[in-house]
């Protein structure tokens, strides 16, 4: 089901499931702030629903644009069956598998909530229960699993998310204390929720992201060299992939005379960023080429490809360089 391999959605899939997050924090205090007896009374009860009801609506929409973007986009490799079932996934399927079922999940609650009015009150609340699970299956997916998890404005954005849940919960459980003997415990709770969290992902779950556009790097290379020969001319096309760290498409096209080469033309995109560099091969061998070409800014790129052999017309064994 990978159909793009824009940048677009893979920052929107990254934005999406941010701000699913965000707002699933959201709904889980408002929720133990209309638990709570003594909950704020400035707002009537009825409009903290309707708001928390709303913002539910929102973390659904956002869940669902982080899920078709992820599957639409050929740079993220889930398939179908990866998205929907726990542990199918190859990258970091435990943690993605959280996700997964933090997902279904909430889908399960929704459709609770949407016949609520057909359901025993006492059924309805423990099932409500299970939005603590939800936010915790979905905190630990992010965590765990996130390509900018160990960014520091997202561990900020964890710090703030999971202090806020942790505190709300303290606040909720120690209703029967006074307010002033509460706080302690609140700032506590939230606290150690918080610092747990982003240790977490500072420490232990730290992820280093592929580097962007890299300046230099070697890779293995697959791809398929096509020939075509005319009357007074003939053509060399290979098209072909660099995967491992930074991720590249190669197209390299050679048009012969019976004494040389006429003509040539390279083109090389990063992937995710989409970004091209546009030359020309400079050298060709029988297992390989090198090639320059300049990015949009200007700066120069020299690439260099070989491969042992060839089964029949795809490449095997091969490699591709870049340095500047």
């Amino acid at each position: 089901m990978h159909l793009t391999s824009s940048p677009a959605a893979w920052y929107a899939a990254r934005a999406a499931g941010v701000a699913a997050y965000l707002l699933l924090s959201v709904a889980v205090v408002l929720g133990l702030t209309m638990a709570r007896k003594t909950s704020i009374r400035r707002w009537p009860k009825f409009a903290l629903e309707d708001v928390h009801r709303f913002v539910g609506l929102l973390v659904g929409t956002f869940i669902a644009i982080h899920i078709v973007t992820i599957a639409i986009d050929s740079w993220l490799p889930f398939s179908v069956g990866a998205i929907i079932v726990p542990f199918v996934s190859t990258y970091r399927p435990l943690w993605v598998a959280f996700g997964v079922v933090a997902a279904e999940l909430l889908l399960a609650l929704a459709i609770a909530n949407h016949y609520r009015d057909q359901l025993s009150y006492r059924f309805w609340r423990r099932a409500h229960y299970l939005n603590f699970v939800v936010w915790t299956f979905a905190t630990v997916h992010g965590i765990a699993s996130g390509t900018d998890r160990s960014a520091p404005w997202l561990l900020g954005i964890y710090g703030v998310a999971t202090a806020s849940v942790g505190a709300a919960i303290v606040w909720r459980l120690t209703r029967g204390l006074g307010s002033r003997r509460s706080i302690p415990a609140i700032a506590l709770g939230g606290g150690a929720l918080a610092t747990l969290v982003v240790g977490l992902g500072a420490g232990p779950l730290h992820f280093r992201p592929k580097p962007w556009n890299a300046a230099a790097f070697t890779e293995p290379l697959s791809g398929h060299v096509a020939r075509l020969n005319g009357v007074t001319r003939g053509i060399v096309s290979l098209a072909g992939e660099g995967k491992g760290t930074q991720r590249v498409l190669v197209r390299a096209d050679l048009l012969l005379k019976p004494r040389g080469i006429e003509r040539t033309a390279f083109q090389m995109e990063y992937l995710p960023s989409g970004l091209r560099c546009n030359g020309k091969v400079t050298k060709a061998e029988s297992f390989g080429f090198t090639a320059s070409c300049r990015l949009p800014t200007g700066a120069p790129r020299f690439v260099t490809a070989r491969w042992e052999g060839a089964d029949g017309a795809d490449i095997a064994g091969g490699t591709i360089s870049e340095h500047p």
